[in-house]
């Protein structure tokens, strides 16, 4: 819901959030401990987090930060199971999106592992840009193996997601990428956060999970995504044409069906 201009009043989001609860996913991205000026639509995640109905999931709830302030926030909430935490291997972007360069990043990781750490939370990190930008920056298997190297090995980080942030991922890079990673850093969970047009999600979530990835990140009707994209169609991966895949192909993923199409018809209603 970030980048949508209209705000979602909070009883909505509430609302949908307490039914995708009731789906069996892993993981839940809930909201996002930010700066309000800076993203005003995740200003009552708060409020959210206090209308969630915890008693009958085993989901846990994950939260974007972007710096050490956000993440002070987040692991006071007992709630909270994991924090996301952006990490470009793109100098640029990552100063865009996160103003502050690479190596300043590095030192923000560490604190918030450091924070994670003491509050009994995990600390993901997206490696976004992992498929290409357009700041003519370098980006390969190695330099994302660079950096998932670094993170694990300096500041304990676990888990990782590859993230396609403009859609500019294609069945043979997303094989080249996640065939390196996986293969290299056997011990570590990588997941796919990707970015995609409605009719390239499923060779996409094909090419990732022949490749061995086996953690997913979607949004009911591809909603959200990057609005730098060229194409005003590229969104996040369609949760329910990933469904699809995943039965078509006999693949278990534990998620309730019936729970499920309750959520895509409440997205239906309030997007």
């Amino acid at each position: 819901m970030q980048g949508m201009h209209d705000f979602v009043p909070t009883t909505n989001k509430i609302e949908y959030i307490n039914r995708i609860l009731k789906c069996g996913f892993d993981t839940v991205d809930f909201g996002s401990f930010v700066s309000p000026k800076a993203i005003p639509q995740m200003k009552d995640t708060e409020e959210v987090l206090a209308g969630l109905d915890l008693s009958t999931t085993d989901s846990k709830l994950l939260a974007i930060v972007a710096n050490l302030r956000g993440a002070q926030t987040a692991v006071a909430f007992e709630e909270i199971a994991y924090l996301g935490f952006p990490f470009s291997i793109s100098e640029t972007f990552q100063q865009r999106n996160t103003n502050s360069s690479l190596e300043q990043s590095l030192i923000r990781v560490d604190e918030i592992q450091s924070l994670c750490t003491k509050n009994d939370k995990e600390l993901i990190v997206y490696l976004s840009m992992a498929f290409g930008n357009p700041y003519g920056d370098p980006w390969d298997v190695d330099v994302a193996a660079n950096w998932t190297d670094r993170l694990s090995d300096e500041f304990d980080i676990n888990c990782f997601a590859l993230s396609d942030t403009i859609g500019s991922s294609t069945p043979e890079t997303i094989e080249y990428m996640f065939g390196g990673i996986i293969s290299e850093f056997k011990s570590l969970e990588i997941g796919a956060h990707l970015h995609s047009t409605p009719e390239t999600i499923k060779e996409k979530l094909e090419a990732a999970y022949k490749a061995g990835c086996r953690r997913f990140d979607g949004a009911i009707k591809g909603l959200g995504g990057c609005p730098m994209a060229a194409d005003e169609l590229t969104g996040n991966m369609a949760t329910e044409v990933m469904l699809e895949y995943f039965g078509e192909h006999d693949i278990k993923t534990n998620i309730n069906l019936d729970a499920f199409e309750k959520a895509k018809t409440y997205a239906q209603e309030i997007f």
